[in-house]
């Protein structure tokens, strides 16, 4: 079931040529993207089947003064995966068009 409490995972961003590499994403994460891990063992965010909707949409957020860096996109159909480690939008990469779009 869905938690009432907003939940948190604390993750670590990985360098995009490991995640482009033939072990992990085989070339299929670009510079708008993020990967990254748990920063605990098996942890992750939830699958897309494994409840509605998932983590999809969920915001990655880092620094001292919290910012959003990211939207979790896609993971692997076994989130713990460590050779697929899940993927965010990049919002650094997007944020013109984020702004134009909500003027």
């Amino acid at each position: 079931s869905l938690s009432p409490t907003l939940q948190e995972l604390e993750v670590k961003v990985l360098d995009r040529r490991m995640c482009n590499n033939s072990r992990f994403w085989k070339g299929g994460i670009g510079p708008g993207m993020i990967c990254f891990q748990g920063q605990h063992r098996g942890s992750a965010p939830a699958k897309v089947s494994e409840r509605p909707g998932g983590d999809s949409g969920s915001p990655l957020v880092c620094g001292k003064r919290p910012a959003v860096a990211g939207v979790m996109s896609f993971s692997s159909k076994n989130p713990a995966d460590p050779f697929k480690p899940p993927v965010a939008t990049s919002t650094v990469k997007y944020k013109k068009w984020i702004e134009k779009t909500l003027r």
